[in-house]
């Protein structure tokens, strides 16, 4: 059955049983992180390939994290990876000179928006306090965003928007 009836009074359990308000800063996170695995879903309609499937296995490791089960979820061997991806991309793409737009093709602009829920998610996970290896993570999640945002703006020989000072 999926409804349980538990939370019908604004609680929620943590996987290590500990009830909760469903305001609690830690719920915030991992709904946070959820909401950007659910939009990196969307983005895999577009972009095809295993490193998006292997950070949504990732996300929700970190939801396991944030909800206190019990284990290590995520380590400085999926930070490594990110930063291979990462420095994989950024040797292809060219230097930038100027900030840019989220801008461009529909496919850039949901790497934006996956960029900012990240970037949203890491801040709720600061205040609820997390691990340094999550947080190490989700940082280096938005990056891995931006600079696939840029990778794939190059890749379709597309121009990037350049932010112009007004």
């Amino acid at each position: 059955m999926i409804y349980t009836k538990t939370g019908d009074k604004g609680e929620t359990s943590l996987a290590n049983g500990q009830r909760v308000a469903k305001t609690d800063l830690r719920i915030e996170a991992y709904g946070t992180v959820d909401e950007l695995n659910s939009w990196i879903g969307l983005l895999r309609v577009q972009v095809s390939g295993e490193q998006l499937t292997w950070i949504q296995n990732r996300l929700f490791n970190l939801g396991a994290a944030l909800s206190e089960a019990p284990g290590e979820w995520i380590t400085d061997a999926d930070v490594t990876q990110l930063e291979q991806w990462i420095d994989a991309m950024q040797a292809v793409v060219p230097p930038m000179r100027a900030f840019v737009l989220p801008a461009g093709s529909e496919t850039v602009c949901r790497c934006h928006v996956c960029r900012t829920v990240c970037r949203r998610a890491e801040r709720r996970m600061i205040e609820a306090k997390s691990g340094d290896a999550e947080l190490r993570f989700m940082n280096r999640l938005s990056d891995y965003l931006f600079v696939l945002a840029r990778f794939i703006s190059f890749q379709n020989g597309e121009n990037e928007e350049k932010w112009e000072k007004k």
